[in-house]
């Protein structure tokens, strides 16, 4: 046990040293923390006391600048003060010269103003006297004529009026007969002008085309197996296909220009291309439409330009341009149309007017037949309606609709236009009769079959001795064809007038189309 103890004095002895060195340590802190505390005491004093002398030192600084610079803007203002006084002491002797001045002119309106009431009262003594003189005179008149005043003036004044009443009657009379015969000869003039600087020539439309082909076995691919490309191609177009004895050629004929075209420009294409079967030309025939309606657009376009005519509506152009396959007796009347332009214009600018109007009138009198076969009505009102549609101006509908005498002309532009319509109309060989009448009967007769519940469309061929009638196969079965050709035959008959007889050919087709994937 002896071991034990002498180990627990070793570590208690231990414990004891240990204590009294962490209390040795803490005294020796405290010495050194409060000798750098006075020292810092002492330095905070130091600062403070520099701060305070520098302080001091910046304050006589500000005070002597304080001084300088009360002492600058005090010799300034004294300075400022002085030149305001040199320049009020300018001021008052430029009034006072001034003053001076307005005293003098003073002096002289004064002298003036005492001239002038002079003057003015020397002026009325002898207006007075005039008075007085004029008065005697005038009593001296009436003494020696026997008149009073009044009298004499409407002696004088009934004198001159019947003599101003007879030379204004004489007058009248010379300048309105001169006036008439100027007129007429002055009409007469520019009417010659006009068709001498206009004599354009006219083409008489037909109503056949001739296709030319690169050789005869061209003709038996044209026609097909049992006749089935020529039917597809006349039944797609309702144009009549003359295949005859004429070598490398096919006559292409149909009343309608543009069918016409459509026609003769498919069968080129087939011609050209060699695939010659019914899909190939239904194909060739849509892509000629298109090219159809593209050329209608240009020949518009060229219309337009062609007369100078500008600002119209594009529908406008494209109906003009329809007028290009359109004929009145024979004269294309898109070319009618551009003459009676140039013509209008012409007679326009020989009366010193505006020809630009006169032009567009002469233009667009006619634009109605673009659609007569569309819309019932006459081309002139069906043109009247078309201009106000496109909100034209009204001298140009008041001109289409007065160009036939339907309507009074009320305006120069509508007469030159009514003249301009007759002379193109007129001339020597610009119109036919029969061709005009031959076309109304096929219009006639195409407009009787389509009149029908039921038919799709209807194409007149064979020069209207046959007329071929496509009807919807879901309307009409196949068991009441007949009966529709036996209702259309009975209709022409009642209302038509015709020479011959005429075939009436209804076609009912049905398609199934599918396509593989």
């Amino acid at each position: 046990m002896d071991w034990y103890w002498v180990v627990l004095i070793a570590v208690a002895a231990a414990l004891v040293a240990g204590i009294i060195a962490f209390f040795a340590g803490m005294a020796r802190r405290r010495k050194i923390a409060e000798a750098e505390i006075g020292s810092a005491e002492q330095e905070a004093k130091k600062i403070v006391a520099e701060a305070i002398k520098a302080a001091e030192t910046k304050k006589k600084e500000a005070l002597i600048e304080a001084k300088d610079e009360i002492h600058k803007h005090r010799s300034e203002a004294e300075r400022e003060l002085k030149e305001r006084r040199g320049e009020v002491q300018r001021q008052e002797r430029r009034l006072q010269q001034k003053e001076e001045l307005l005293d003098k002119k003073m002096e002289n309106l004064e002298k003036k103003d005492e001239t002038l009431q002079n003057k003015i009262k020397e002026a009325e003594e002898k207006l007075k006297e005039a008075d007085e003189i004029k008065k005697r005179q005038f009593e001296m008149l009436e003494r020696i004529s026997g008149f009073t005043t009044e009298q004499a003036k409407d002696v004088l004044l009934s004198n001159l009026e019947n003599e101003l009443v007879h030379e204004k009657a004489v007058k009248i009379n010379f300048f309105e007969q001169q006036l008439k015969d100027e007129s007429e000869n002055r009409a007469r003039e520019m009417i010659s002008q006009a068709i001498a600087r206009c004599a354009a020539e006219h083409v008489s439309e037909t109503a056949v085309s001739v296709v030319p082909l690169p050789n005869d076995e061209m003709k038996g691919r044209i026609i097909g197996r049992e006749g089935r490309n020529i039917r597809t191609l006349e039944t797609l177009t309702g144009v009549d296909l003359i295949i005859d004895d004429t070598p490398e050629a096919i006559t292409l004929s149909s009343f309608d220009p543009v069918r016409r075209e459509v026609a003769r420009i498919s069968l080129e294409k087939l011609i050209a291309d060699g695939r010659i079967h019914p899909a190939r030309i239904e194909e060739m025939v849509e892509k000629a439409k298109r090219e159809v309606d593209n050329k209608i657009k240009q020949e518009g376009e060229r219309a337009v330009m062609e007369t100078g005519v500008h600002g119209i509506n594009p529908e406008l152009v494209k109906l003009l341009g329809r007028l290009r396959f359109r004929s009145s007796y024979g004269q294309n009347v898109l070319n009618h149309s551009i003459e009676v332009a140039h013509l209008a214009g012409i007679m326009a600018a020989e009366l010193n007017m505006d020809p630009t109007s006169a032009r567009r009138a002469g233009l667009l009198h006619d634009i109605g037949k673009s659609l007569s076969r569309e819309i019932e009505g006459s081309h002139v009102n069906i043109g009247v309606d078309i201009a106000k549609k496109y909100k034209e101006n009204p001298d140009i509908i008041h001109a289409i609709a007065s160009h036939h005498g339907d309507v009074e002309a009320k305006t120069i532009v509508a007469a030159l236009v009514q003249a301009a319509d007759a002379i193109s109309a007129a001339r020597p060989g610009a119109r036919r009769e029969n061709l005009e009448n031959y076309i109304k009967r096929l219009e006639k007769l195409e407009e009787l079959a389509t009149s029908f519940e039921g038919v799709e469309k209807c194409f007149a061929i064979q020069a209207g001795r046959e007329i071929r009638v496509m009807v919807k196969p879901e309307v009409i079965p196949d068991d009441q064809i007949t009966l529709v050709a036996r209702d259309i035959v009975n209709k022409i008959e009642a209302e038509l007038e015709y020479p011959g007889q005429i075939k009436v050919h209804v076609v009912r087709e049905n398609r199934a189309i599918d396509y593989a994937k």
